[in-house]
């Protein structure tokens, strides 16, 4: 347990590290999929929009065990109701919800005594609902202006107060969310009611909440990056989300918890209604809102930036310098094994232990420090991420002491060693140990 507590610390200490920024591609791979999907179920079920957008008549009454939905359809169409969506709706008070398409006053009050003559309904147990398409098509206008709005404003705001590179990656997450939330809607069949408007507006300030988070701690890990080239933007970026990632799976765990009691328990005992149209669409949006901001806002915020030339530049100076790194450790690792084996010595003999050459003369290699590497000469070497230009150059000298070495005799390479001793000393400017011949 102790060390589950500790991940949270080592994250944000960089100790340990999940790449999500570097792996963009899977994420906008799975993220196209999905998509995919959720256009092409708005194309072709499209959405199933309640009574309040395209107007019509609804009309609720009591469930009776021996009604079914295909009792209903009849009865309302050999009255003029023409096409019928029945449900039956679950809960404490459990009932029956008739929808029609727009009728006159005169023909609902011929479905409605219908309705009661053909189950046994009392004149005051059915309520009847009538809205008009004007109603509909206002809100439908609404709803659609509220949200192209709400976007401008915060591709605006987000612009003033971080940058534009940072408004795009927020607004690429918010619609997003709006496709693949509307498409889940779609693809089920979830009925889409004013106060779904009201949820999804309600998800994406949530979603946008989450990203504002992460892209604040990115710009405070990538402020003067090009100066001191400690990393890229993408690793910065990285670092930024692993400091934030235990916060933004709190946050939602914390959110999700109680919208799920309401939509599962909730649904289940008060059934459908305001209250379970909201919930349903917030659970989906924080879902998909949660998972955008981090797997999708920051990579697409890293890629526009790795564009430009000054990152671009450190991007290759980084990696040169790792390069090299890595290689000088190469050539370092196989030149000590080739001077163990002329000496007799295992290749991965520790630095400070003693070795006796042939002339019988005792040579005690200094201890080196954490990290650092013993060279074919007897010369502690720091480790490639602390190489610079001068200790390369340093790399030629060592190796040429070894082929004098190498060939001279025993005894002269005895004598050429005692004469040779290694210094720690700190380069002046740097905290990392340097050579230094006497």
């Amino acid at each position: 347990m102790s060390r589950v507590r500790d991940i949270p610390g080592k994250l944000y200490r960089g100790e340990v590290s999940v790449n999500i920024v570097g792996r963009q591609k899977m994420w906008y791979a799975i993220s196209g999929v999905i998509l995919l999907v959720s256009v092409g179920a708005l194309l072709i079920r499209g959405l199933n929009f309640s009574v309040e957008f395209k107007g019509g008549s609804v009309f609720n009454f009591p469930a009776a065990t021996s009604v079914t939905q295909g009792d209903i359809t009849r009865v309302v169409s050999a009255a003029g109701g023409g096409q019928v969506s029945a449900q039956h709706v679950a809960g404490l008070h459990a009932h029956w919800q008739v929808t029609t398409g727009q009728l006159s006053s005169q023909v609902t009050q011929t479905v409605q005594s219908a309705l009661e003559k053909a189950f046994n309904v009392g004149p005051n147990a059915m309520s009847v609902q009538f809205t008009g398409p004007t109603w509909g098509g206002q809100i439908t206008a609404k709803a659609i202006t509220a949200l192209i709005i709400f976007l401008v404003v915060i591709v605006i705001y987000l612009a003033i107060a971080f940058e534009w590179k940072m408004a795009v990656g927020a607004f690429t997450a918010l619609m997003h969310d709006i496709l693949i939330t509307v498409g889940v809607y779609a693809l089920v069949g979830f009925q889409v009611s004013p106060t779904t408007i009201i949820g999804l507006l309600t998800i994406l300030g949530y979603s946008l909440y989450d990203t504002v988070v992460v892209f604040d701690k990115v710009r405070e890990n990538t402020a003067g990056l090009l100066t001191s080239e400690r990393s890229t933007y993408t690793q910065a970026a990285n670092l930024a989300l692993n400091q934030t990632l235990i916060r933004s799976i709190n946050t939602s765990l914390t959110a999700l918890i109680p919208v799920a009691s309401i939509l599962f328990i909730g649904g289940a005992l008060l059934g459908a209604g305001t209250l379970n149209d909201l919930s349903l669409v917030l659970f989906v949006g924080m879902l998909v809102g949660t998972y955008s901001s981090l797997a999708i806002a920051t990579p697409v915020l890293a890629d526009l930036k790795e564009r430009e030339p000054a990152y671009r530049k450190l991007r290759e100076k980084i990696a040169r310098r790792q390069a090299g790194g890595r290689a000088a450790a190469k050539a370092t690792a196989a030149a000590s094994a080739a001077a163990g084996a002329k000496a007799g010595t295992p290749a991965g003999a520790s630095a400070g232990a003693s070795a006796t050459t042939s002339a019988g003369s005792t040579v005690t290699a200094v201890t080196a420090p954490a990290g650092a590497v013993p060279t074919a000469s007897g010369v502690v070497r720091e480790t490639a991420d602390d190489r610079t230009a001068d200790d390369l150059a340093d790399d030629g000298a060592d190796a040429a002491d070894t082929t004098d070495l190498s060939a001279t005799s025993p005894a002269n390479q005895a004598t050429a060693t005692r004469r040779t001793t290694v210094r720690q000393q700190p380069r002046p400017g740097s905290g990392s140990p340097r050579k230094k011949r006497r």
